[in-house]
């Protein structure tokens, strides 16, 4: 659904209980003896998160009185249609916590500030090019805008079994030298055996995991030309479709029992050693530390790769507010809450990647207690998702890509019909975004 549709379906209401009166329509202080007032919208939810921010925002507000910033928290559940409501309502906070998904939609509608000439030269050089990338849009006016500081991403690895492991004698890749598809195929055979299969892929949610991994084989899934953008599911793209199909029933090294659960929901089988091997984002590490019996040996593997080890990237991202009244005070804190250091905290809380350069070379981010060296490592590997810049992705995704993908992975269509549903059923909805 575009903004704007949203937009006239959303009864407009001011969401006092959700962000408190909105920085954005705060009226600018009465006496210059009172301090600016910031409302900052966290959707952090693990509890060693949540206590990473409440803690940066206590830290600035101590060493700022001038400048106050309000915690308010949110939730990745239904932010989006909480935003639209308060961008109409004139109650949208100053500082936005989103990813960069959802960035593209609001900053062609005029409601999310460019940032480009706000960005101070030390946060912007710290982050590499490639994460700029994924918060750069068309603000609507056919100029390219930044709209977002980009601070925590998400890869793909491999968790596994070192017990499995070590008893099959198979090469254990590093980041350095990861498995290439074919060896991760060929272990995953190896440890299938009494009882026992060499990997799971939950593929409740299949799309996200399948296209951020396609970029192993160049896969971008869409293409545009003449600014009209089309799917495209070409040999390229087909190639990890195929591969995890085959371990599936043709290698039959995967386990069917975990085709429909979510990512986590494999884990207890996991543990108790009915498979090896699990592909998921790095942030699933937590789960494995906190839930783990005690005397499960376990180990993180870089994702294998294909013609390159690229992965998609999307980023979990702070914009300011449009309307916002304060926005140089609230570039001011964002640039505090993201420096290096503090990107380093927030990236333990949630167990992700920072994009800081030097947040990724805090000793705490390339430890190799709780594979955090490996995870960190997968950060050179990723790129700006192509479906980032699609407008429409999020439809084609649900009504689309996520049953066709689901039907392929449970072997009732082939890969022949997948495709052509992804291409010709998705091309109809993006039609609809393009006139």
């Amino acid at each position: 659904m575009r903004i704007k549709s949203a937009l006239a379906a959303t009864a407009i209401v001011a969401l006092a209980a959700g962000c408190g009166g909105g920085g954005g329509g705060s009226e600018p202080s009465s006496s210059s003896n009172e301090p600016v007032k910031i409302n900052f919208l966290s959707l952090a939810w693990q509890k060693e998160s949540v206590a990473a921010n409440k803690q940066l925002v206590d830290e600035w507000n101590k060493a700022n009185p001038n400048i106050q910033v309000t915690y308010v928290q949110g939730s990745w559940d239904n932010v989006n249609d909480q935003l639209v409501t308060q961008f109409a309502g004139g109650t949208a906070p100053d500082v936005i916590h989103n990813d960069s998904p959802a960035l593209s939609g609001f900053a062609s509608d005029g409601y999310l500030l460019d940032l480009s000439d706000k960005l101070p030269a030390e946060l912007k050089s710290d982050i590499p090019q490639p994460a700029w990338d994924t918060v750069t849009f068309d603000g609507g006016k056919g100029e390219q805008g930044v709209y977002g500081v980009p601070f925590l991403q998400e890869s793909q690895v491999i968790i596994a079994n070192k017990k499995l492991l070590d008893a099959a004698k198979v090469r254990i890749p590093t980041a350095q030298e990861p498995w290439t598809w074919d060896e991760f195929s060929a272990a995953a055979k190896k440890m299938t055996k009494s009882g026992t299969f060499g990997v799971a892929w939950p593929m409740k949610s299949p799309v996200n995991k399948t296209l951020n991994l396609a970029l192993n084989f160049g896969g971008t899934f869409f293409q545009t030309a003449d600014g009209k953008t089309t799917v495209k599911v070409g040999p390229e793209e087909r190639e990890v479709l195929q591969r995890i199909h085959d371990q599936l029933y043709k290698d039959k090294s995967a386990d069917p029992a975990a085709l429909g659960q979510g990512t986590a929901d494999p884990l207890p089988a996991f543990y108790q050693g009915k498979f090896a091997l699990l592909p998921a984002g790095v942030y699933l590490r937590q789960q494995v530390v906190e839930q783990a019996p005690k005397d499960f040996d376990w180990v993180t593997l870089p994702a294998p790769k294909g013609t390159s080890a690229q992965q998609g990237a999307v980023s979990q991202t702070l914009s300011i507010a449009q309307e916002s009244k304060h926005a140089d005070e609230s570039m001011k804190f964002i640039a505090f809450f993201l420096n290096g250091a503090n990107q380093a905290k927030l990236a333990k809380g949630d167990w992700l990647l920072p994009t800081s350069q030097t947040a990724a070379a805090d000793p705490g981010m390339t430890t190799e207690e709780n594979g955090w060296d490996v995870a960190t490592a997968s950060a050179k590997n990723l790129v700006v998702a192509p479906f980032l810049k699609v407008n429409g992705f999020d439809e084609w995704k649900s009504k689309v890509a996520t049953p066709a993908l689901q039907e392929f992975f449970a072997n009732k269509i082939t890969i022949d019909e997948v495709a052509k549903r992804l291409v010709e059923d998705g091309n109809k909805v993006l039609e609809r975004y393009q006139r």
